[in-house]
């Protein structure tokens, strides 16, 4: 016996990895769902040795299963992910939407999985993916040295907008080989050979609602107190999400203490030699589960400061393999019956 699960938004890039990361990691599927809007109903998806329909999510009784995986966006996670639950189901949504709201969870589970102990509205929210690499950093070495301040530039890559936005990622390169007019439809300015400070829309204070999502929901997964300033940056770079982050403590800071806090750290990889190709870089990082630190080394400029070097793969450990890592969780604590 499993669990009978859904995946809504089954046709795009973190769908995809839902199907491939369930399949690796056993995840104890009883009957298995795939969800998406009425232009994929009947399309035909691998998994494992057998194909499975998609079905039109607005014809879906979500009374026939008991967790969703939702990565649909926004809008739909707002009309069906309550409706979901409604039905009795345990929903764990990729969205936005429902990550700063009081009575919903947001979680990454090697940092804060006891906040599962109260899910008032059966929802659970995944964390944004940068917000996600940074936190499973951060909380180790908050709890070692107290963290006062971050500051930390994101280069994000385009599969964290979308698979149209690969694909223009990609014909943008063709074009400019081919020496055709570049044409821009999904990002605000040329991706190929460019890098764009602009993720999301503008807030009024000049920041954009990524680099907000990446304050907020650190200060609710970690603690209210630790300050956040971001600069998020769209980079032509298919998978993988890299940051830049300087970190101001409270205490002083051993940096030979802080590797092996690090290197015991569940998750996380210390891949560290201060020599040619001593780090990691996001398209190494693509396909593999854990969160990557290199370039570790101590702010002279700052008092208890430390920068360091982060990467990891945006579509598993940014969003698939977190939302399943959850729903582990919830079968560990008794909360799902296999």
């Amino acid at each position: 016996m499993g669990i009978k699960v859904s995946i809504l938004g089954a046709t795009g890039n973190v769908g995809r990895e839902f199907l491939s990361i369930i399949e690796e990691r056993k995840f104890p599927v009883e009957e298995l769902f795939l969800l998406a809007s009425h232009k994929s109903e009947g399309k035909k998806i691998l998994f494992g040795k057998k194909e499975i329909k998609v079905l039109d999510l607005n014809k879906f009784d979500f009374k026939k299963c008991e967790l969703v995986f939702s990565s649909a966006g926004s809008k739909v996670a707002s009309e069906f992910g309550p409706k979901a639950a409604n039905s009795g189901c345990f929903v764990i949504d990729n969205s936005s939407y429902f990550r700063m709201d009081p009575d919903v969870p947001l979680v990454v589970p090697e940092v804060n999985s006891q906040d599962l102990k109260i899910i008032k509205k059966k929802i659970i929210a995944n964390p944004n993916c940068s917000t996600i690499q940074m936190v499973m950093i951060l909380k180790p070495l908050h709890d070692l040295f107290k963290i006062k301040r971050v500051v930390v530039s994101t280069y994000q890559s385009t599969s964290g907008a979308g698979r149209q936005q690969m694909d223009e990622l990609f014909q943008q390169t063709k074009d400019i080989f081919a020496n055709n007019q570049i044409q821009k439809k999904f990002f605000t300015k040329q991706i190929a050979f460019n890098v764009i400070p602009h993720i999301d829309s503008f807030l009024e204070d000049g920041q954009t609602k990524e680099e907000w999502k990446m304050q907020v929901e650190t200060q609710k997964i970690l603690d209210k107190n630790i300050q956040v300033s971001s600069t998020c940056v769209r980079v032509p770079v298919f998978v993988g999400h890299g940051e830049s982050v300087n970190i101001e403590f409270e205490k002083e800071v051993s940096e030979d203490k802080l590797r092996e806090t690090l290197k015991k750290s569940p998750g996380v990889s210390v891949i560290d030699y201060r020599q040619d190709e001593g780090y990691v870089t996001p398209e190494e990082c693509a396909g593999e589960d854990k969160v990557f630190v290199s370039r570790i080394r101590k702010d002279n400029t700052l008092k208890n400061g430390i920068s360091l070097w982060i990467v990891a793969d945006n579509l598993r450990k940014g969003a698939a393999l977190n939302a399943i890592q959850i729903g582990e969780e919830l079968i560990k604590k008794k909360v799902l019956s296999k």
